[in-house]
């Protein structure tokens, strides 16, 4: 018991430190838990069981099918609707962001849902002329409600049932068993309903507009004074060098924007082009850099851009835009230095905005994390290919994107069938699930070839990987001594409390860890909290699924919420003024639902 706890106090500490990559984390506590076998009582087979379990392989076949719907365009075009519909009353897009975003959710997982809907929720606020804060958390919000409405709607609900699945094989008295597709739809419309209710009218009055609805991007990020246009005086020593000669020195911090030459703009790529006299070079750089370089190069300050209009006045589709790195990006861990992002995109970073913090100069060398946000120029071309990618979330819709509409149809039955032939009991979901990934290749919603880019193979390793922790916690002791301990609470609160208690210590626990590693931990110390009091184990079970799945209250506690905190300007503490009340209210809602739907007795 001793060597599990020091596996999972490591397992805490790196999830929450993010020292290592939340993936590598866990399949290096998988191998520890093998390695020290003689005292987690785990060998290799099950070890590795993780990578064979339902809920494993459930969630890769549903991430591909999001994917087959994501192809469609069939979202953003649900999106397209909501921003006709809601044009510029703010109450009306709110309502509709909720509205369209929840129940989609619960049939489609709900993180692509996010990253598809982040530029179309931009947009509609920009042209409503509301501020993207006040939307895009409700968004993030909304997706984590919506995804308590159905046994797929999240990987941790699928993970749950898993884990009840087991459990209730191992020791039948629990009589617990694997979720129907609806068994707690009940339960998750009475949270939406309350969660949506609490974000109209409570919520978006403590959202800050942390973006203004007017400002441009170069305002919003503070870069007028990073900004310069400089022009090549005679006599300067630049003059027949290549812009990649002269100012393409990485310790110079210097970016080449745009080099304007009788009225004439030139941008990516510029490091082969020759500076001839009288140019005027567009540079990114600090203040001190820029002094020192107009000092040893001749060059005469011409005042700079304010605004994203003065950068690009004639360009029609924006060049500048934010793009959020998603879990499973290539720059996840990468530096902008080692990545090759800017050779592969043509593209200038100029802001860097990780964890709420903006960073102007010298960010070549930050690790990049789930979430970061990059201020990104790069040509219309380059662009269209970002938003293509499945690696980056661009912030901004583009109408050149090229979706497979007229496979609508197929990708909506496909879906329809993956959803009833559980909900029947004529096929178990894992069954189903591949059945629906063959049918989209087969109907041409997907390509053979975007089977292996759908897969967001962070999410799961890090399954594969923490699945096994919960069995070392079930096989050495570990969670009956935990259960115990919580079950000693019983002897001054009653049952009801006990259950609050659970809801409250897992709502806690995924604020800092993987929502997915929390479930794993708290599910079978609840069961045993349960069993040792005499109580209803599932009506325990639920409520650490569902609190597992509505983490408010920090932007690291669920990717969707990493998904919007760059675009909505957000502070670290936005989340909890907002979530914070919201997850309080929704724990007394869920133990009361779940103490009327099922009751909490044994």
């Amino acid at each position: 018991m001793l060597v599990v706890f020091a596996l999972i106090l490591l397992a805490l500490v790196l999830f929450a430190t993010e020292w290592l990559p939340i993936d590598v984390t866990a399949i290096s506590v998988m191998v520890l838990l093998m390695v020290l076998e003689p005292w987690t009582q785990i060998s290799p087979r099950e070890g590795i069981s993780g990578f064979a379990s339902p809920a494993t392989i459930t969630v890769l076949a549903m991430l591909i099918l999001s994917t087959g719907i994501n192809r469609t365009g069939l979202v953003q075009l649900l999106g397209r609707r909501m921003a006709s519909f809601a044009g510029t009353d703010r109450r009306k897009q709110l309502a509709a962001t909720i509205g369209i975003t929840g129940p989609v959710s619960g049939l489609v997982n709900n993180t692509p849902v996010v990253a598809i809907l982040v530029p179309v929720i931009s947009d509609l606020a920009h042209n409503g002329k509301t501020s993207p804060s006040k939307l895009l958390m409700p968004l993030s919000f909304a997706s984590m409600l919506g995804g308590t409405l159905t046994l797929i709607g999240t990987s941790t609900n699928i993970l749950a049932s898993d884990i009840a699945a087991q459990l209730g094989a191992e020791s039948p008295e629990l009589g617990l068993h694997a979720f129907g597709m609806f068994e707690f739809t009940k339960l998750g419309a009475v949270v939406f309903a309350v969660g949506a209710l609490y974000l109209v009218t409570v919520g978006v009055r403590l959202i800050p507009e942390r973006v203004p609805a007017d400002e441009d991007l170069v305002e919003e990020y503070a870069l007028q004074e990073y900004l310069a246009d400089v022009v090549v005086p005679a006599g300067s020593p630049l003059i027949g060098q290549t812009v990649g000669e002269a100012l393409g020195d990485d310790d110079l911090d210097i970016d080449v924007l745009q080099l304007i030459r009788y009225g004439e703009r030139f941008s990516d790529p510029l490091a082969r082009k020759e500076i001839h006299e009288n140019d005027t070079l567009r540079l990114r750089t600090s203040r001190g850099t820029l002094e020192r370089i107009m000092n040893a190069e001749g060059l005469t300050f011409a005042g700079g851009p304010r605004t994203e209009d003065d950068l690009d006045p004639d360009e029609e589709e924006p060049v500048f835009v934010e793009v959020v790195v998603p879990s499973g990006s290539f720059l996840v861990g990468e530096t902008l230095a080692s990545s090759t992002f800017r050779q592969r995109y043509t593209a200038n970073v100029l802001a860097f905005r990780s964890r709420g913090e903006v960073v102007r100069d010298r960010f070549e060398s930050i690790r990049i994390r789930v979430g970061d946000t990059l201020l990104v120029q790069a040509p219309p071309d380059s662009l269209t290919r970002l938003v293509e990618n499945e690696d980056f979330i661009v912030a901004h819709e583009f109408d050149d994107v090229e979706y497979r509409s007229g496979k609508i149809p197929f990708a909506v039955a496909i879906v329809a069938g993956v959803v009833a032939l559980p909900a029947l009991n004529i096929l178990p979901i894992v069954v189903s699930s591949l059945a629906g990934v063959v049918a989209m290749i087969l109907t041409g919603v997907l390509k053979p070839n975007e089977l292996y880019t759908s897969v967001e193979w962070n999410v799961i390793f890090l399954l594969a990987g923490v699945i096994p922790l919960g069995t070392a916690l079930q096989q050495t002791g570990a969670a009956a001594l935990l259960g115990a301990a919580v079950a000693s609470t019983a002897t001054v609160l009653p049952v009801l409390g006990v259950l609050w208690v659970f809801y409250l210590a897992t709502g806690l626990l995924t604020s800092v860890i993987s929502n997915n590693a929390s479930v794993v931990l708290m599910i079978p110390v609840a069961a045993s909290a349960a069993q040792s009091i005499d109580a209803n184990a599932f009506a325990f079970v639920l409520a650490v699924t569902f609190a597992a799945s509505t983490a408010f209250m920090t932007p690291v506690g669920y990717q969707t919420n990493l998904f919007v905190y760059g675009p909505g300007g957000y502070r670290f503490s936005d989340f909890l003024r907002v979530g914070g009340p919201l997850q309080l209210l929704l724990s007394v809602v869920t133990v009361l639902g779940i103490a009327f739907f099922w009751g909490v007795g044994g």
